[in-house]
């Protein structure tokens, strides 16, 4: 009786987390059922769009590959005591830089060397995007949450600049967006019946280094000594400001990267909507890991699978793809409560 009692008070972590799913689907369902839809259904079309065929589970590869590095963007400068909001626009800048070196630059070479070129450049223009940040946290003594905020908003804006200007294509019929990349400088997909490519592959990767480095070598470790106590690290010589910088600047040179995977992948040109609410969703999954790099990868596939499902929603309920978002608030508290539980 007394070892059952206390099950009951401190269950285990099985039961967390069977508590954690089954709560916001049974909350979401409430919210069905008052909006006149027939929850037992929906949710059968919703797993059905995400598992009834490759293409479903395709679709969510593609959705959950910049999930993973925005995810990472945020969780990076997290262990360094920072809030990195700024994954949208670091992804917007390296898709944009991307795919003006595709354009301008690296047409006329094969697959094998333009694509690679074609990441580095991705990767430097969501780098310098969060390096101005940094500066500006760093040199200004600026919040780096507000900072990396507002520079999203500021990243759209040049976005549509250059797809209303001088990146547009002569072509488009007045529509605002550039010229398609090369065939070559594309991601090569796993087959004709599927969208999915391999960036899923270098996401992963990105991932496991992370946190390899964060876990295991002299510099995450610092890393996480001023997370943890920016003053006892900078008595301890460590040179916090350059850390935070140095930090911000990786992060968004992995953000940027999803926006040079997200032309080479997806896109297959720049849009003023390219990637948008891709960086925000990113950050809710690497909050709802609490910021590790492992965990994040599991996280941004079960946005990615509610992001493909919203779409079944809507087609099958009469209720807008924006509903699903309840579902994602849902999870996300039954997940911080889990981890307050946790840590208590």
């Amino acid at each position: 009786m007394k070892v059952l009692t206390s099950q009951l008070r401190h269950p285990g972590p099985s039961l967390q987390w069977t508590a954690t799913i089954l709560i916001p689907i049974a909350a979401f369902a409430i919210f069905l059922l008052i909006s006149g839809a027939n929850p037992i259904e929906l949710y059968g079309t919703m797993l059905g769009s995400v598992f009834g065929d490759w293409y479903g589970i395709g679709e969510v590869v593609i959705k959950s590959t910049p999930f993973i590095l925005t995810a990472l963007a945020a969780a990076l400068p997290a262990k360094a005591g920072m809030i990195n909001v700024g994954g949208e626009g670091q992804l917007a800048l390296g898709a944009l830089v991307a795919t003006w070196s595709a354009v301008y630059l690296l047409s006329d070479l094969p697959g094998a060397l333009g694509l690679p070129l074609m990441a580095l450049f991705g990767a430097m223009g969501g780098s310098i995007w969060a390096g101005i940040a940094g500066i500006l946290k760093t040199r200004g003594n600026m919040n780096e949450t507000i900072t990396t905020l507002l520079m999203n908003y500021i990243a759209f804006f040049t976005i549509g600049f250059f797809c209303q200007g001088i990146l547009k294509d002569p072509a488009s019929f007045n529509w605002p967006f550039s010229p398609p990349v090369a065939e070559q400088l594309r991601l090569p997909t796993f087959s004709i019946t599927s969208r999915a490519h391999i960036g899923i592959f270098i996401a992963i990767a990105v991932a496991l280094l992370v946190w390899f480095v964060i876990y295991h070598t002299r510099l995450g470790f610092r890393i996480r000594t001023v997370g943890g106590n920016a003053e006892a690290a900078r008595q301890a010589g460590i040179n916090v400001k350059a850390i935070q910088l140095g930090v911000l600047i990786a992060a968004g040179a992995i953000a940027g990267l999803a926006g040079m995977i997200e032309i080479a992948g997806v896109e297959e040109r720049l849009r003023p909507t390219t990637g948008v609410n891709y960086g925000y969703l990113g950050f809710l999954a690497s909050w709802m890991a609490w910021n590790h790099p492992i965990r994040l990868v599991v996280t941004a596939f079960i946005i990615g699978m509610i992001s493909v499902a919203g779409s079944s929603m809507e087609m099958n309920s009469g209720l807008p793809a924006s509903s699903v978002q309840i579902l994602m608030a849902l999870v996300l508290f039954a997940l911080l409560i889990m981890g307050r539980r946790t840590k208590a």
